[in-house]
């Protein structure tokens, strides 16, 4: 029999977004790399979660279209009349589930596992029939605002048009992230009104809903509100894109990663890096990268996703990867393009050095094995295969289709062989 305390969540995700001046669904806008939906479902992705109903509304399709293969479900809210309706749209996704529920939207990009864990197991000791993370700030404009009764307990949550003069002065607020019990919250939801400034059905009803019925809310307050925070104006992506940015540096040092000048580097999500790594300033590392330990890149690098560099591979001054597999030992170091590659175990690769990776119709992959030498200014045009502890000479230009065996020496314009390797000359 199925765990009925098992945990499920709902993302609101079918919001508008003209704020941000675009006809796409607003959940699909980029930070760091990735679209904003993307990040939530990371968070909840490092909990136990059973099952994820995304509910989507303006541009559905697009949405469902990203993230069709995400291991998430869709509910389809047909009319945007607020948040609570919103969450009533995946009622019948979630028929039959008894236990936490934990709601939240899909447009706080900096939202992180640690705070979801919280959240739930405080939730889950209180015995409270819904919890909200809160949090604090000077002033949290656009934001509703934490009403609580004489006795400190949560009593109302008052959205931010809807404040009075004296309630605009509270400094916690209500950032959206919910955990319910269902069935109870469903009951609940129908209770809604919508006699506000918008005229619509607000989720932050059902805390004065569930009061009434008899029951206790409570709140986490969450000490670093800035990972609470939505995007919903263009200057709020880009604050939101600063803060993921600094976040994804800072867990990388903690992981014994040493980058030189945070200022000056820009990492996206997803990317790994291992420990012992040097990143140099003015480096730029896309989202999907992988890099083993003891690397060394930069500066004025730019990683593209589809980038590996296995332990010990060495990237420096303006060189840029894409869709490269860089082997252990193997060093790129200076104005060179390397895309649709796979490069072996201690290759040396010469100061620009480009992999022609394009024909006009398709990408061709290149293939440098294990302590080839790739000298200064030459040209790789693939298809190409170089073999282990082959030479290409300077400023050669090797043509599509070729195959440089192990030890040869090629070079010329078009490349040709000219020798074997000397043993005495082999790394």
């Amino acid at each position: 029999m199925p765990d009925s305390r098992r945990i499920v969540a709902v993302v609101l995700a079918a919001g508008l977004g003209k704020r941000l001046r675009s006809s796409a669904p607003k959940v699909l806008a980029r930070v760091a790399g990735r679209p904003l939906l993307s990040h939530v479902l990371r968070a909840l992705g490092a909990l136990s979660v059973a099952r994820t109903v995304v509910v989507v509304g303006h541009g559905a399709d697009e949405v469902e279209k990203e993230f069709g293969g995400a291991g998430v479900e869709f509910a389809r809210q047909r009319e945007q009349r607020g948040t609570a309706d919103a969450l009533l749209a995946a009622k019948a996704a979630l028929a039959g589930h008894s236990g936490p529920v934990i709601v939240l939207y899909g447009d706080t990009p900096r939202l992180r596992a640690e705070a979801l864990t919280t959240l739930l197991d405080s939730h889950r000791a209180s015995g409270a029939a819904a919890s909200l993370l809160t949090a604090e700030r000077p002033d949290p404009e656009g934001y509703g605002r934490v009403i609580r009764d004489a006795g400190g307990e949560v009593a109302d949550i008052r959205e931010d048009r809807d404040l009075t003069a004296e309630e605009r002065g509270i400094r916690e607020f209500n950032p959206g992230v919910y955990c319910f019990e269902a069935p109870l919250v469903f009951e609940a939801l129908p209770r809604i009104g919508s006699r506000n400034a918008q005229g619509e059905l607000y989720l932050t009803d059902v805390v004065r809903v569930l009061r009434s019925m008899g029951h206790r809310v409570a709140a986490v307050r969450w000490p670093r509100a800035g990972e609470l925070d939505g995007v919903n104006t263009p200057e709020e992506l880009i604050a939101a894109g600063r803060g993921l940015r600094g976040d994804i540096l800072a867990d990388l040092v903690r992981a014994g990663v040493d980058v030189l000048d945070p200022e000056k580097t820009y990492v996206e999500a997803d990317v790994a890096v291992g420990e012992g790594t040097v990143i140099l300033p003015f480096t730029v590392i896309q989202a999907g990268v992988r890099i083993g330990k003891g690397c060394r890149v930069g500066p004025f690098a730019r990683l593209r996703e589809g980038t590996v560099l296995e332990d010990g591979a060495e990237v420096g001054d303006f060189v840029e990867t894409k869709n490269a597999r860089i082997g252990p030992r193997t060093k790129v170091l200076h104005l060179s393009y390397i895309g649709d590659a796979d490069l072996g175990a201690a290759v040396n690769v010469g100061a620009g050095t480009i992999t022609a990776n394009y024909d006009g119709r398709r990408k061709n992959r290149t293939t440098i094995r294990d302590r080839a030498f790739v000298g200064s200014g030459t040209v790789l045009v693939a298809p190409v295969d170089v073999g282990e502890d082959s030479i290409v000479g300077a400023g050669a230009v090797v043509t599509r289709g070729t195959t440089v065996k192990a030890r040869e020496v090629y070079v010329g314009v078009p490349a040709r062989k000219l020798k074997d390797r000397p043993e005495e000359d082999r790394p």
